[in-house]
C-alpha cells in the first residue's frame, strides 16, 4: 500500500512539474522541478525509513517467535513437537517474506527516486 502511495505522489509530482512548465522559463522549471525531485526523493526515503522501522518491528516479533517456537518445540512430545515445528517453519517462512519485502520496498524506491531523476535530466 505504501508503494503504491509513494508511486502515485511520485508520479502526480512529476505530472504536475511538467504541466505547469509551460508558462515558465526553463531555468525556472529546470530549478522547480529540481525541487519538487528533491522533495519527492526525501518523502520517499522517510517512507522507508518508516517501512525499514516497521519492518525491524516485524522482524523482531517474528524472531521471538521463532525462539518461542523452538523452545516450544523442544519441550513437545508427539503431535505436539510436530506442531510446534510447523510454527517454527511458519516463523521461519514470514521472516524471510518480510526481509524480502523490505528489500523489495528499498530498491523500488530507490528505482523511482532514479528514474525521477533521469526523467529531470532528460527534460533538461
Amino acid at each position: 500500500m505504501k508503494k503504491l502511495i509513494l508511486s502515485t505522489a511520485v508520479i502526480l509530482t512529476l505530472f504536475l512539474s511538467f504541466t505547469s512548465c509551460k508558462e515558465k522559463t526553463t531555468s525556472e522549471n529546470v530549478d522547480e522541478a529540481m525541487t519538487e525531485v528533491m522533495e519527492a526523493t526525501e518523502e520517499a526515503q522517510e517512507a522507508v525509513e518508516d517501512a525499514m522501522e516497521d519492518a525491524q518491528i516485524v522482524i523482531a516479533d517474528a524472531e521471538q517467535a521463532l525462539v518461542d517456537a523452538q523452545e516450544a518445540a523442544k519441550n513437545a512430545v508427539g503431535d505436539a513437537k510436530v506442531a510446534a515445528e510447523k510454527k517454527v517453519e511458519e516463523a521461519k517462512t514470514a521472516l524471510q517474506a518480510l526481509k524480502d519485502s523490505a528489500t523489495e520496498t528499498v530498491e523500488n524506491v530507490t528505482d523511482e527516486a532514479t528514474k525521477a531523476a533521469d526523467l529531470l535530466k532528460e527534460n533538461n
